[in-house]
């Protein structure tokens, strides 16, 4: 064949054709991603109203599973399998397109109201926990299970979307990114607004080993603090003006330009001390409160918002309940932003080093004595989950991952600027003296 190139001419021979493809999905667990193997799968609840005339129940979750698939192909991760490079101590990676499971399910006997309510008790709690899936499941499960399970469960007037995320695949801020792109596909969109980052590398180019346990029941035997004690659950509404009435205690005997204390670290502080009160810790026991926080900030070079995958670290702070309970609320919300402030980039690789080189499987115990924890971030716009249908009528957290202490933040579901909702779990007998605890309801319900 000739090809006439102006006055010279050149002869070409075409030698051979090949298809190119993307290269296989699969990618590599960062050190972030690996602390999470022996927590469990991350559970939410979100709670709707389906508006009368509205599509009857198989054809909403028809839609939305349709949806799912959609949102998948963008956030492939979710539809893999967790593997493990051959030989002992290999590396950790999510490979494969086996897919999420799909659970459809009925309680036609109960109304959104009685989940969704101020008033919800012992037996919604224990109820919710049955509209979630994989509830027990360990992590390490997702070399053999899905790394997503979804159930919809028809209500009397309404539908209960459960989902259960494997959290050595994702963080918070990847999980509601996930479920706001899900959200917008099923209301039509033609892509996501926001498209994920799957470049571990971007966190963290360095491939570590893990010896598995070969069961969660044999991980968690291992536990120094013994099995899991029984904890109860409540939420605790603060509405805005409260919020920032107990910022405003917080930061009023500050002397002129030291920095002021954030919405976060106020309400903390007052949780914290509210906590350790109903413990009824003696004066010399130590407390140390934990923040999950999101580094994708905090790195050098930061990594963008939509980075899909884990990019948190536990920041601790830890004190006599004395001195906790004994000074202003100014102590407290001190500590919190300097922990908080002091997590730079540098000591973000600290961390990462330590734990490359000595790799551990966790338990909850290893967050510290008569903990409070926050796993949760009232920034995360979970009221803006709308499938087609509305706004949740209230969001929460299953069973997983439940300690005594665990804190879950969440913006005020009534939608008034600065509200949060406090889901705590504690062990009974402190969660009926801090259900008494005349400081901290005044405030929670003024």
């Amino acid at each position: 064949m000739a090809v006439d190139n102006g006055d010279a001419a050149m002869a070409v021979a075409v030698t051979g054709t090949r298809t190119v493809a993307p290269a296989k999905t699969k990618v590599t667990l960062a050190t972030f991603d690996l602390p999470y193997i022996t927590f469990y799968y991350n559970q939410k609840l979100l709670l709707y109203r389906l508006p009368q005339g509205a599509a009857d129940f198989q054809d909403v979750t028809a839609r939305m599973a349709d949806a799912l698939g959609d949102a998948l192909a963008y956030f492939y991760p979710l539809a893999g399998r967790i593997r493990q490079e051959k030989g002992d101590g290999g590396a950790l990676y999510v490979d494969g397109e086996e897919g999420a499971e799909v659970v459809e399910a009925a309680a036609e006997g109960v109304s959104v109201d009685q989940l969704a309510g101020e008033d919800c008790g012992e037996e919604a709690e224990k109820l919710m926990q049955q509209l979630i899936p994989y509830t027990g499941v360990m992590n390490l499960e997702g070399l053999h299970r899905p790394l997503l399970a979804v159930q919809f469960t028809k209500l009397k007037d309404g539908l209960a979307v459960g989902c259960a995320f494997n959290h050595a695949v994702l963080d918070g801020t990847a999980t509601w990114h996930f479920m706001s792109s899900w959200a917008e596909l099923c209301r039509g969109a033609a892509a996501p607004s926001a498209l994920p980052i799957h470049n571990r590398a971007m966190a963290r180019s360095v491939r570590v080993g893990l010896t598995l346990p070969a069961s969660a029941e044999a991980h968690e035997k291992t536990d120094p603090n013994g099995p899991k004690k029984p904890l109860v659950a409540r939420v605790f509404s603060f509405p805005g003006p409260v919020v920032a009435r107990i910022k405003t205690a917080a930061n009023a005997a500050l002397p002129p330009g030291a920095k002021p204390f954030s919405a976060f670290q106020s309400l903390g502080a007052h949780i914290w001390r509210s906590v350790s009160r109903a413990r009824e810790l003696g004066p010399a026991d130590i407390t140390v409160f934990a923040v999950f926080a999101d580094c994708r900030a905090r790195l050098d070079p930061p990594v963008p918002a939509t980075y899909f995958g884990n990019l948190i670290q536990a920041v601790f702070t830890g004190v006599p309940a004395g001195m906790l309970l004994g000074g202003p609320p100014e102590l407290a919300a001190g500590m919190l932003q300097k922990a908080i402030g002091e997590h730079d980039a540098a000591a973000v690789t600290r961390r990462l080093d330590e734990y490359e080189a000595a790799p551990k499987l966790f338990h909850y115990s290893d967050a510290g004595p008569n903990c409070v924890a926050v796993g949760s971030s009232p920034r995360f716009r979970v009221y803006d989950v709308d499938f087609g249908f509305g706004r949740p009528e209230r969001v929460r957290s299953g069973g997983n991952n439940k300690f005594d202490g665990m804190v879950y933040l969440y913006p005020g579901r009534g939608g008034d600027s600065g509200g949060i909702d406090v889901e705590l779990a504690l062990q009974p007998e402190p969660m009926q003296r801090l259900e008494k605890d005349e400081e901290f309801l005044q405030v929670a319900a003024a």
